[in-house]
Order: structure tokens, then C-alpha cells, then sequence
């Protein structure tokens, strides 16, 4: 018979598996610091020194980092999905966003569809309060919190399709977003009648979701992917304009 024994696992396994399942999932993003050692081995009801084995080992396998005088953190993962040359690769040539944005189009319209039909009643609360954030800037613009808001709202959704593969790949695309490697959101969307119309997008998409309206969920995330494609090739089209008319005058002066 194909039986074995049952053996006891070791409690700092079982502190393994646990942290391993947070970080899957997105619970534990890059960067979050975790509880100081007497208040985590309190809170998982395992010894201190079970705890420290499960953290070395974590450690070890670079899932968490340790930082002098501050604490354990889990570590930035995501870091590794792009190599420092493919991300220069990618700022330096323009045809890189198109596949960008393209690519955004279509996972995160299938993010949307996925999350209207499997997230959770707290998942869409979440991402309900994501939007109603978005809406506060409409007084006070500010660019990078603009930015910083459009993503923690997108974001929301992708963890709402409950994929973990999803999770972790697009959160490495908007790392670069953040960064700003792929495009200039500030310079982009510049003007109050094009944040409006993207507010106005948001809303689209996250009124689908409340309804739990898979294919309206698909295509208002699709058609606000549009509108962003659309909008930088506007930006592309304006900068070789400028550019044109530099030269001319460069030209005129010189004469």
C-alpha cells in the first residue's frame, strides 16, 4: 500500500508555508516590514527560536531581507522580473510602450473580467475606496499622487482577479510605470479635461465591478488602455512637432 507515516512538522515549517502563502498571494508586498520577533512569534503562537529558524530560512531564499536597525522586510522580489539592461532597453525606444500599453490592455481587461466574477464582497470595497481616493485629487492635483492613486487603484483590481501569476507580473509592469521607464504620466495627462475623462474611465470600471458585470468590467479597463495609448502617441506627436519647430527656428536665427 502506498502509505507512509505521518510525521510532525516542525513549527518553524509551518511558519514557512504561511509567510510563503502572504507573499504569494499580495498580502505581503515588497517593502512591508514585518512585526518585530516577540510580537510575530506571539501573534503565530510559535516559539521565538522556531521563528528565527523559519526567517533564516526565508532569508536565505530571499523572500525576506534583513536591515540593520530596522528590521525584517519582505524582499523586493519583483526586482529581479527585469534586468537593469532590458529595463534601459525599454525606456530608450518608443516602440516599447505600445507593447507596454498593449500588453496592460489585455491582462488587465482580463483582470477586470476576472475580479467581477471572483472577487470577494471586501475585495470590491476595497477597490471602491481605491476610486473614491482618485476622486479627492480633482481639488488638489498633484501629479505623483495622481500616479501613486491610478496605480494602488488598478492594482486593487489585479489582486480582486485572485491570480497570483497576474499579481506578480503586473505588479513588476507597474514597478516600471512608477519609475517612470515607460512614459511621462505627468506631461501626459497634463490638461483637467483629459484628467476628467480619466476619472471618468476609472468610474466606468469600477461601477462595472459593483455590478459584478464581467464584460463591462473587460471593456472599460480595454477602453481606458485605449485612451492611454491614444494620449501618448498625441504626447509623441506634439514633442517631434516641438522639435520641428526648434529646428526651424535654430535655422532662421543662424541665417
Amino acid at each position: 500500500m502506498p502509505f507512509q507515516p505521518v510525521q510532525p512538522e516542525k513549527l518553524s515549517s509551518a511558519v514557512i508555508r504561511q509567510i510563503e502563502r502572504l507573499i504569494l498571494r499580495g498580502v505581503l508586498r515588497p517593502g512591508d516590514r514585518l512585526p518585530s520577533e516577540r510580537d510575530l512569534a506571539e501573534r503565530l503562537a510559535v516559539s521565538r527560536p522556531s521563528l528565527r529558524d523559519a526567517i533564516a530560512d526565508l532569508q536565505e531564499r530571499g523572500l525576506l531581507t534583513k536591515r540593520a536597525g530596522s528590521g525584517i522586510f519582505v524582499a523586493e522580489v519583483l526586482g529581479s522580473a527585469f534586468s537593469p539592461a532590458l529595463v534601459q532597453l525599454f525606456g530608450n525606444h518608443p516602440e516599447a510602450v505600445h507593447d507596454f500599453l498593449s500588453f496592460r490592455r489585455d491582462m488587465e481587461g482580463l483582470a477586470a473580467e476576472r475580479a467581477a466574477r471572483h472577487a470577494s464582497n471586501l475585495d470590491l470595497q476595497v477597490i471602491d475606496r481605491a476610486f473614491r481616493r482618485m476622486e479627492t485629487t480633482k481639488t488638489r492635483p498633484d501629479p505623483q499622487e495622481e500616479a501613486d492613486l491610478d496605480a494602488a487603484f488598478h492594482m486593487s483590481v489585479i489582486e480582486a482577479s485572485h491570480n497570483v501569476v497576474m499579481l506578480h507580473m503586473m505588479r513588476a509592469m507597474y514597478d516600471l510605470l512608477r519609475q517612470g521607464v515607460m512614459f511621462n504620466r505627468a506631461r501626459m495627462f497634463a490638461q483637467n479635461t483629459t484628467r476628467e475623462e480619466l476619472l471618468a474611465q476609472h468610474r466606468a470600471i469600477n461601477d462595472a465591478l459593483q455590478s459584478r458585470d464581467p464584460r463591462a468590467a473587460r471593456q472599460a479597463s480595454e477602453a481606458h488602455l485605449d485612451f492611454i495609448a491614444d494620449a501618448y502617441e498625441a504626447q509623441r506627436k506634439t514633442d517631434r512637432n516641438a522639435e520641428t519647430a526648434r529646428q526651424r527656428i535654430e535655422h532662421d536665427t543662424a541665417e
